[in-house]
């Protein structure tokens, strides 16, 4: 099974980033399942890493990090980067700058699309 999951919301003030990728590093540590995470608009700030966040606080840098282990790949649109002042280098290891383009790839490619 094929899965891509795309968020839209920033990392913090809102659950929605936040349950995404609760999602996908749920899907991608299953057996026979392949995930695909990306990232538009405000939702590239997920995974921008090492995040200061308070005390028992979710990372998310550290959930993208864990999709990515897992066998994920996870694409930042590179449009919203730019317009966020985001630069590849402040991506965590593995998540890289992507295109609308390959988005549109990814959803041809999966079998299932979810979007937060």
């Amino acid at each position: 099974m094929k899965v891509l999951v795309i968020l839209n919301d920033p990392p913090y003030g809102t659950e929605r980033s936040y349950n995404g990728l609760r999602l996908a590093g749920s899907l991608a540590r299953r057996d026979g399942v392949d995930v695909r995470v990306f990232l538009f608009g405000d939702s590239v700030g997920c995974a921008v890493a090492n995040q200061k966040v308070p005390d028992g606080y979710y990372h998310l840098d550290r959930m993208v990090t864990s999709v990515l282990r897992h066998g994920g790949s996870v694409g930042c649109c590179g449009t919203c980067m730019e317009a966020r002042a985001i630069d590849e280098g402040a991506l965590v290891n593995g998540a890289r700058r992507s295109t609308l383009e390959e988005s549109a790839d990814w959803t041809i490619w999966a079998d299932k699309v979810v979007s937060f």
